[in-house]
C-alpha cells in the first residue's frame, strides 16, 4: 500500500502540472490563472499566429531530418562498439561519442557556433546559420543517444540467426540487411523517437546555431513567456503533449506487433 501511495504522489508530481496546463488551455480568460469559462478561442488564435506556425514548421523539419541522420550515424557507431571488439582508438572513439551526453549544452552550442563561423570564414560560399546548421548541430548531439541504445541492443542480442544465415551462404551485407537490421529495429525506432523529441525540445544549442530566419518553436515560446504566459502557449503545450502521447502509443503498438 505504501508503495502505491508513493507511486501515486510521484505520478501526480510529474503529470498534474501537465493536466493543469491542458485544462487552462480551454480557459476563456486571458489571465492564465483565472478560470472564467470554457472556450477554444486560443486554439484558433494559435493557428492564426504566423510566427508560431512558422517556428513549429521549422522545428518539426529539423527534428525529423536530424533524427533520421542521427539514427543512421548512431546505428553505425553503436554497432561498431558492440561487434567489432577491441580496435585501435576504441577508447577514444567511445569517449568522444559519449561526450555529448555529459557536456553542458552551453559549451556544445558555443563550440558549434565557433565551428560554423570558422567554416564560413574559410569557405565564404557556404550558407550562413540556418536550418542546415540546426540539423547538423542536433544530429551531432542526438546520435550519441542513439548509439547508446543500439549498442545495448546489439550487445545483448544472440548471434544465432546471423550465424545461421551466414552458414546458409548469405553475404555479410545480406545478413545485416535481412537479419540484423530487423532484430535491432525496435532500438532504432526508440532511438529515432528520442532524437526527435530532444531536437524538438532543444533551446540552448538552437539559440547558438540558428539564424534570424530559422527561429525554432522553443525559442519563440521562451521569448514569449519572458513577457508573460499567454493562453496560446497553453494551447500549444496541449497539442505537443498530445502529439508526444500519440507517438508513444504508435511506438508501443509497433513494438508489441513486432514481439508477436
Amino acid at each position: 500500500m505504501t508503495a502505491r501511495v508513493i507511486l501515486g504522489f510521484g505520478l501526480a508530481f510529474l503529470y498534474l502540472p501537465l493536466l493543469v496546463v491542458m485544462g487552462y488551455s480551454f480557459n476563456a480568460s486571458r489571465l492564465v490563472t483565472v478560470w472564467t469559462g470554457f472556450s477554444t478561442q486560443w486554439y484558433f488564435e494559435l493557428f492564426a499566429d504566423r510566427q508560431i506556425m512558422r517556428a513549429a514548421g521549422i522545428s518539426f523539419i529539423v527534428a525529423f531530418v536530424s533524427a533520421s541522420v542521427a539514427t543512421v550515424l548512431g546505428m553505425a557507431a553503436g554497432y561498431a562498439l558492440a561487434r567489432f571488439g577491441p580496435f585501435r582508438g576504441r577508447a577514444i572513439f567511445a569517449g568522444l561519442l559519449a561526450m555529448p551526453l555529459v557536456m553542458p549544452e552551453v559549451i556544445t552550442g558555443l563550440a558549434l557556433l565557433l565551428l560554423f563561423v570558422a567554416a564560413q570564414s574559410a569557405m565564404p560560399w557556404l550558407p550562413g546559420r540556418g536550418v542546415g546548421t540546426l540539423i547538423i548541430a542536433h544530429a551531432s548531439l542526438t546520435m550519441a543517444y542513439v548509439a547508446v541504445i543500439v549498442q545495448a541492443r546489439v550487445a545483448g542480442m544472440a548471434r544465432d540467426y546471423e550465424e545461421a544465415a551466414a552458414d546458409l551462404g548469405a553475404k555479410p551485407a545480406a545478413v545485416f540487411l535481412y537479419v540484423t537490421l530487423p532484430l535491432i529495429a525496435p532500438a532504432l525506432v526508440a532511438g529515432w523517437l528520442l532524437a526527435f523529441v530532444l531536437s524538438l525540445d532543444d533551446l540552448v544549442i538552437a539559440s547558438f546555431t540558428s539564424g534570424p530566419q530559422s527561429t525554432t518553436l522553443p525559442m519563440v515560446v521562451f521569448s514569449s513567456v519572458r513577457l508573460g504566459v499567454s493562453p496560446k502557449i497553453n494551447a500549444l503545450a496541449t497539442i505537443l503533449i498530445l502529439v508526444t502521447f500519440a507517438m508513444l502509443v504508435v511506438a508501443g503498438l509497433l513494438s508489441r506487433r513486432r514481439s508477436k
